[in-house]
């Protein structure tokens, strides 16, 4: 089992410690893609209108002057650096051993920046989004989508994917549709659905949470998955087809 997650919108700097280690980053087949983008990165967050350049306001400015450094910026596990709804919900920090081992080997995060990382990756804080453009780059999705494919294909091979990422993670790789299972959080009143944003992020956070705490085998085939989200909340599968993925939908009470 992977479990797809996106990265935070805000992150949480290290405080000490040594600039990111190149090869030691999961994927090295993507480092020449990662510093591409770094190097495009620091160009536009150094111009006197990188907060408009990169859609942030002004609350932001020094995570973007922090852009311009991230060659030297400390590094620490990305599992420390992304905060945020589902991070906080996953609580990293509070598994025990054997839990925080699984969640290292499971869990993979789609980066605007780094394009796909393990849990385990030391990176620095950054401020970057997929539906950003960058020149020389383009828009990230579009970008990351043939590099991800060809380096992720391994990675994927034979495992069920949990895909817990935003619709614009979701573009920058499009694994195997018939082993793929895409996470949707809805409330319910009365009958009447509606889709959630804030509780959508918690929600995947815990069900991340579950799949790496729970005891017994994790789940290998989207019906598995069914089964092990029944242990916490109310759910649903819908079938995927050779080009759409499986749909968990998970529902809240209204």
């Amino acid at each position: 089992m992977l479990i797809l997650l996106p990265p935070s919108e805000g992150k949480t700097p290290a405080v000490r410690g040594s600039a990111v280690d190149w090869p030691s980053l999961s994927f090295p087949q993507l480092n020449s893609y990662r510093a591409k983008v770094l190097d495009a990165l620091g160009s536009v967050s150094a111009h006197e209108d990188a907060l408009a350049l990169l859609g942030v306001g002004a609350s932001l400015k020094d995570d973007v002057d922090r852009n311009t450094r991230l060659h030297a910026e400390p590094a620490a596990p990305a599992h420390r650096i992304y905060s945020g709804v589902l991070y906080d919900a996953l609580g990293y920090k509070t598994l025990t051993a054997v839990q925080r081992r699984r969640a290292d080997e499971s869990v993979l995060v789609i980066s605007a920046l780094w394009g796909a990382i393990r849990f385990g990756d030391s990176v620095p804080a950054y401020r970057l989004s997929m539906g950003t453009a960058l020149p020389d780059v383009g828009r990230l999705a579009s970008f990351w989508k043939p590099q991800l494919a060809e380096a992720l294909a391994e990675a994927a091979s034979g495992h069920l994917l949990v895909d817990c990422r935003s619709s614009s993670y979701a573009a920058a790789w499009a694994p195997p549709a018939e082993q793929t299972v895409a996470v949707n959080v809805f409330t319910e009143v009365n009958g009447v659905r509606k889709v959630v944003s804030h509780f959508a992020k918690h929600t995947r956070g815990e069900l991340a949470r579950h799949l790496v705490s729970r005891r017994g085998k994790a789940p290998e085939t989207p019906s598995q998955l069914l089964k092990a989200s029944r242990e916490k909340w109310e759910a649903e599968l819908v079938a995927g087809s050779a080009r759409k993925p499986h749909a968990l939908n998970i529902i809240l009470p209204g």
